[in-house]
């Protein structure tokens, strides 16, 4: 099944408020548990996440790591919106939420010392735009951890994943979720990214639906 690729940022409020209510504690949890796994349990340095929407892994983040500064940027203004909005309920170290659009955006560090990002990869006209903006903030010891969906083998199996894993989600998170899949990538093509890009990354599928991939830059 070949990619068919979605739209690049989420601005719609309804759709915005959808994706925050739904539950997406299973997956954004085992992301913190692949990120500590990889970086450890003490990380005190100043980390960067690459299309945040909620900000809800932001928050993961900053609470597993209270002694940690974390920026987080994304593309929706309604989606940055949310993610402050729920500060007062989260008992973390303040999140610096950043409004910008890769790779145009500026961030305030020339670079990080963490970088991750969670399902912005296939969002992504240019995958290209997630590889070289991590290489353009990085410097030599940046880890990076990125989890994004795995694109189905046929339309048949990105329908069945829909019913055994949103069916009790709104319609419109349905859908989002089912066009997601069809604009994710495969596991031979986020290795051809990485070649391209000289990235001397691991690629592992995690998941029947999600891939992770780490690595320290060189």
């Amino acid at each position: 099944m070949i990619r068919q690729q979605e739209p690049e940022l989420m601005e719609d409020p309804e759709q915005v408020l959808a994706y925050a209510e739904a539950d997406f504690e299973i997956p954004h949890n085992h992301f913190i548990q692949h990120l500590k796994a990889f970086v450890g349990n003490d990380f005190k340095g100043i980390a960067l996440d690459l299309g945040c929407g909620n900000g809800d892994i932001s928050w993961r983040f900053a609470s597993a790591y209270p002694a940690s500064r974390l920026d987080a940027v994304d593309g929706s203004a309604v989606m940055l919106d949310y993610a402050k909005s729920v500060a007062p309920i989260h008992k973390a170290a303040p999140v610096n939420f950043i409004h910008g659009r890769l790779p145009v955006v500026i961030l305030p560090q020339p670079h990080y010392d963490i970088i991750f990002s969670n399902s912005l990869l296939h969002h992504l006209p240019d995958p290209q735009t997630l590889w070289q903006t991590l290489k353009r903030y990085s410097k030599k010891g940046t880890q990076c951890v990125i989890m994004d969906l795995l694109r189905p083998i046929s339309i048949a199996t990105a329908q069945d994943m829909v019913t055994a894993y949103a069916s009790n989600e709104p319609d419109i998170l349905q859908h989002d979720f089912y066009h997601s899949l069809l604009a994710a990538f495969r596991i031979e093509e986020i290795t051809e990214q990485l070649a391209d890009a000289e990235l001397p990354f691991n690629v592992v599928q995690i998941s029947d639906r999600h891939v992770l991939i780490t690595g320290t830059m060189p």
